[in-house]
């Protein structure tokens, strides 16, 4: 069984597999799975600073969606990374702190997204998460700042033009 730290280390790790793009179909479906399995059945995943508004993931399953259904793969990556990383524990044993920043290179331009997840993870499995991230750094990193802006203006939220995932 994985430890906090472990299983919040293995979803940052599955987020930049997949923001680097390069994987067969079969690995990425692959890569959907392992991370939805670091989520509990039922679970209550968050983000608390999304500006197009917050959608709770309440299961395995939509924990699996979300991961899936980004706003498109991403091209133009040549790096993505975890970087500045350090996981804080609690005076509660399921419970750390993930503080990080993604960081790298898109479409030859720098990046840097910071994030802080405070995570609560029993029996390997992620029960609740609030994944606080810099989301006008995401869509500034994939260019997708217009979009944002539009959405923010119209209040249409459908297209959400943040980072692919969190």
């Amino acid at each position: 069984m994985r430890t906090p730290e472990e299983t919040v280390r293995t979803v940052a790790a599955g987020v930049c597999r997949l923001m680097r793009g390069g994987l067969t179909a079969a690995e990425e479906a692959a890569q959907f799975d392992e991370l939805a399995a670091c989520y509990a059945e039922h679970t209550d995943v968050r983000h608390p600073l999304n500006p197009l508004g917050d959608t709770a993931l309440r299961s395995r399953a939509a924990v699996r969606e979300h991961f899936s259904a980004g706003p498109g793969r991403p091209t133009g990556v040549q790096r993505y990374d975890i970087v500045d990383d350090h996981v804080y524990t609690t005076a509660d044993p399921e419970v750390v702190i993930f503080e990080f920043r993604y960081a790298g290179v898109i479409d030859g331009r720098t990046f840097t997204m910071p994030c802080i997840f405070v995570v609560r993870v029993r029996d390997g499995e992620i029960v609740e998460s609030r994944d606080y991230v810099d989301h006008v750094a995401g869509a500034r990193a994939f260019g997708r700042l217009p979009a944002l802006a539009a959405a923010l203006t119209t209040g249409d939220s459908s297209d959400r033009p943040g980072p692919a995932r969190s």
